[in-house]
C-alpha cells in the first residue's frame, strides 16, 4: 500500500500519477511495460491514470502515490489515504480504433465501450488522438448517430420545468458572430424556457462563453442555472462549467482544441449529445458558408443539414438547420471584450450598433420564435425586432447578468496599431481564417482585451492609407507576432482597376 498524496500541478485532462523511482511498491520495469499506465484502487472504483516518475522525495517520497489535482479530486480521499496501485492494460476498445483506422464501420456497441473507457480516463492523450484522426475520414450516418448516442449517456440530463426548450447552436469558424448573446434575451423575453448553453473557443479566436464571462458569471452549477431558469426563463451557462459534463467531451474538445482538427461528423455528435443532455428538444443550428469558413459550399452545408436532421430525429429532438452567410465576421469587434461590446450596442439599441449582428440576430431569434406553435410562420422575426426595439431584450440582459452574477469588463489591450489599406478601391474579400490567426496571436481568447476591432467591411471604398483594423494586445511578444502575422497577409483583398492586394 501507498500513501496518498496530492501534487498541486494542473495537468488538463490527463489523470497523472507520480510514483518516487525508488517507489517501495513497484518496479521500474513494471511500470514502463505497461507504457506507464495503472489502476489505483482505494476509491470507490479503480483510477486510471498515466505515471511520472519522481527524483525528489520532497515531491513524492518512495512509500508515497502523488496525484494532480484532476485525479485526486476525482478519487475523493484524503491525503494520507491507503491506495494500492497495479498494471492496467490498455481498454480493448482500441482495437475498434485500430480497426476504424483501417476502413472499418464500428458499431453503436463499440462507441459505447470507446466513450465509456474514455470517461474512465483509460485513453492515453496518444490513443485518444487516434481516435480523434480514425473519425477524421469519413463515418457513416450511422457512425455518427451511434457517437451521439454514446456521448449522450453518459450525461444525466437536466429538467427545466417545461415542455419546448429552445437552445441555438453555430458550428462557428467565423470570427466575432456572438449571435447567441442576442438571441437569448429576446427568447427569453419572449416567454421561451432557454438554457442558452455557450462553449469556449475550441478551434477559433473566442467562443460565446469568453465574450458573456466578460460581461457575467457563465460557470453555473446545475443547481444555479435551474433557479434562474425558473425564475426568469433562461439563462447563459457554459457547458463543462459547472455542470456534469461528461468527461469523454472534456477529452475530445481539449484534443480538438490542441490539434485544431473539427470534423463536421465530430461537430454534429458532440453539439447533439450536449444538447439533448442538458434537456433541449428544440435546437436551431447555423452553419455559416464561406471560402474561408469551416464549411466552404453549399454542397457541404447541405450535407451536413442532413446529418443533423437525421441524428436528430433518431434522437428524439427538432432540428432546424439554417444556412447563412460566413464570407465575412459577422459584427466589428472580434476578441471577448470587443464582441461583447458589439453585442452590448445591439441590445441598447445605439448608432453605431453593427446592423449585421442586428440583423442575422434577428433572423435567428425569429426562426427559435417559431418553434412555438401559437405563433404563425414567418412571424417570428417581427416578434423578434418587436421585443429588441422595445428594450425588453436589454432588459432581459441585465437581469440575466445580475442573476447569474455581475463581471467587471477587463480594459481592452494597451498596444495598439492601425492596419492600413496599401491602395485606394473596394474591399473585395475578408480572410476569416487570416484573422482568426492574427487575433490568437494578440492573445485572445485567454486575453479577453486583446482582438481585432473592424473598420472596414466587404463592399466599402477605401483610400491608400484608410484603417481597415485595429489590432489590440497586452503583451508585447503577443503585439509583436501579431503585427507580423498582419504584415503578411491583413486578411483583407482590396480590388481596384486592374489591381488587387492583400
Amino acid at each position: 500500500m501507498l500513501r496518498l498524496r496530492k501534487v498541486p500541478i494542473d495537468t488538463g485532462f490527463q489523470n497523472i500519477a507520480f510514483i518516487n523511482r525508488h517507489c517501495s511498491e513497484f518496479q521500474i520495469g513494471t511500470i514502463n511495460s505497461l507504457a506507464n499506465r495503472v489502476e489505483i484502487h482505494g476509491g470507490l472504483q479503480p483510477l486510471y491514470a498515466n505515471v511520472y516518475l519522481v527524483d525528489d522525495n520532497n515531491i513524492v517520497g518512495p512509500d508515497e502515490l502523488g496525484l494532480s489535482l484532476q485525479p485526486f479530486y476525482f478519487i475523493n480521499l484524503p491525503e494520507g489515504a491507503d491506495v494500492a496501485i497495479s498494471p492496467s492494460s490498455p481498454p480493448t476498445s482500441i482495437e475498434s480504433i485500430r480497426r476504424k483506422i483501417n476502413g472499418g464501420i464500428l458499431s453503436a456497441k463499440e462507441y459505447q465501450a470507446i466513450i465509456s473507457d474514455l470517461a474512465s480516463y483509460r485513453y492515453t492523450p496518444t490513443e485518444l488522438a487516434a481516435f480523434l484522426v480514425s473519425n477524421a475520414s469519413f463515418n457513416s450516418p450511422q457512425e455518427v448517430l451511434s457517437l451521439t448516442q454514446a456521448l449522450a449517456s453518459h450525461r444525466q440530463p437536466i429538467d427545466w420545468g417545461g415542455n419546448l426548450i429552445v437552445d441555438e447552436h453555430c458550428i462557428g469558424g467565423i470570427p466575432a458572430n456572438r449571435v447567441s448573446m442576442i438571441v437569448a434575451p429576446i427568447v427569453i423575453a419572449y416567454g421561451m424556457l432557454m438554457p442558452n448553453t455557450l462553449t469556449h473557443s475550441v478551434t477559433s479566436c473566442s467562443g460565446a462563453a469568453d465574450a458573456m464571462e466578460v460581461l457575467a458569471n457563465v460557470s453555473l452549477s446545475e443547481e444555479q442555472a435551474v433557479s434562474i431558469v425558473s425564475k426568469i426563463g433562461g439563462c447563459m451557462l457554459l457547458d463543462g462549467g459547472g455542470l456534469s459534463t461528461s468527461a469523454g467531451e472534456e477529452m475530445l474538445l481539449g484534443l480538438e482544441k490542441s490539434l485544431g482538427l473539427s470534423t463536421s461528423q465530430q461537430i454534429v455528435a458532440s453539439s447533439l449529445a450536449s444538447k439533448i443532455a442538458l434537456g433541449i428538444n428544440h435546437v436551431l443550428v447555423d452553419i455559416p458558408v464561406g471560402k474561408t469558413a469551416k464549411v466552404h459550399t453549399m454542397s457541404e452545408a447541405m450535407n451536413l443539414r442532413k446529418l443533423f436532421e437525421y441524428v436528430g430525429d433518431m434522437m428524439g429532438i427538432r432540428v432546424d438547420v439554417i444556412v447563412t452567410d460566413g464570407s465575412e465576421p459577422v459584427g466589428r469587434g472580434i476578441g471577448p471584450v470587443l464582441e461583447a461590446r458589439d453585442v452590448m450596442n445591439v441590445l441598447r439599441l445605439t448608432e453605431d450598433a453593427p446592423q449585421d449582428l442586428r440583423e442575422k440576430s434577428l433572423f435567428i431569434a425569429g426562426r427559435i420564435l417559431e418553434f412555438d406553435p401559437q405563433l404563425r410562420g414567418g412571424q417570428g422575426y417581427q416578434t423578434a425586432r418587436e421585443i429588441l426595439d422595445s428594450g425588453k431584450a436589454y432588459e432581459t440582459m441585465m437581469l440575466l447578468i445580475h442573476e447569474q452574477g455581475k463581471q467587471t469588463p477587463p480594459p481592452l489591450g494597451q498596444l495598439t496599431r492601425d492596419i492600413t489599406s496599401p491602395i485606394s478601391g473596394v474591399v473585395a474579400e475578408i480572410d476569416c481564417s487570416q484573422l482568426n490567426k492574427i487575433s490568437m496571436t494578440a492573445g485572445t481568447p485567454l486575453d479577453k482585451g486583446a482582438g481585432l476591432d473592424l473598420l472596414k467591411k466587404t463592399g466599402d471604398t477605401v483610400e491608400q492609407g484608410d484603417v481597415l483594423y485595429r489590432i489590440y494586445a497586452s503583451k508585447p511578444t503577443s503585439f509583436a507576432f501579431a503585427n507580423g502575422l498582419a504584415e503578411g497577409n491583413s486578411g483583407y483583398k482590396i480590388s481596384a482597376k486592374g489591381i488587387s492586394s492583400y
